[in-house]
């Protein structure tokens, strides 16, 4: 059994969030041509306290639909902090970036409500303890949200095949967040008037590829550096974390719940 479970009320808020939260990334495209504000990016800390509000609900919603337990509120402090102390390690450095092979393999081992809480609480520990605080949070919070989600979503496979089929989700994953995160400041990022540029006067498949050409230019190295990074981490370290994350299931007994005796009888 998963140690955070998806009850009903904490699925409602989930789907809801995700809608809201594709809306919050993909607002460009479905702009009516002429309708955008000249300072919409003073907006922009709305949508930052929307999205960290959802984020927030959705593990709130958990809490009071019994999803986590202390065991699983312990295990999940423990891979978020690791997760938090990880990142700095990589980020900065030719698009590596170790905080996601972790969050894959817990979101595979562990199920999609704990893949998802531990993504959200992961990125938020790693911004108060490097002062990455600011718009971005929500949508990296969400971003990496969906990747363990996702991850707890795969197929059932064993063996060398569950190796291959985790180090392909970490690429694919990577260049899906990069190319998910890069929305969240495109619209505001250039001037007008460039073949880069949102153009809040252009048709959506306009926008769809200066967008695309965006990515390509500004980040695609990136992303292929944190691709890299997913398959090379998971197939060295991937074994040995899969069996060490499923012992502490195991031994954690999640499904089974707590009894206390009297020292005394």
């Amino acid at each position: 059994m998963s140690p955070v479970r998806i009850g009903r009320w904490s699925a409602v808020l989930l789907v809801v969030s995700s809608v809201l939260g594709v809306a919050a990334f993909c607002w460009p495209f479905f702009v009516a041509p002429g309708t955008l504000l000249a300072d919409a990016a003073a907006e922009a800390p709305l949508v930052f306290g929307l999205l960290l509000v959802l984020v927030l609900g959705v593990l709130l919603a958990q809490l009071a639909d019994g999803g986590i337990d202390a065991k699983a509120l312990a295990l999940l402090g423990v891979l978020a902090a690791v997760n938090a102390a990880l990142r700095p390690l990589g980020a900065g450095a030719g698009g590596i970036e170790t905080v996601f092979f972790l969050l894959v393999l817990a979101g595979r081992v562990f199920g999609p409500g704990f893949g998802f809480t531990l993504g959200a609480v992961s990125l938020f520990a790693s911004a108060l303890l490097t002062g990455g605080i600011g718009p971005w949070l929500p949508f990296q919070m969400f971003g990496c949200a969906w990747v363990g989600l996702g991850a707890g979503l795969l197929p059932r496979a064993k063996g060398r095949l569950e190796i291959v089929l985790l180090a392909a989700y970490g690429a694919v994953s990577a260049f899906g967040y990069g190319l998910a995160l890069n929305l969240s400041f495109w619209p505001f990022a250039l001037g007008a008037h460039t073949a880069l540029s949102f153009d809040p006067n252009a048709s959506t498949l306009t926008n769809f590829g200066h967008y695309f050409l965006f990515d390509a230019a500004t980040s695609l190295g990136w992303d292929t550096g944190r691709a890299v990074t997913n398959v090379v981490a998971i197939a060295v370290f991937g074994p040995l974390v899969l069996a060490t994350l499923r012992r502490a299931s195991r031994r954690a007994a999640f499904e089974t719940p707590a009894e206390f005796h009297d020292a005394r009888a």
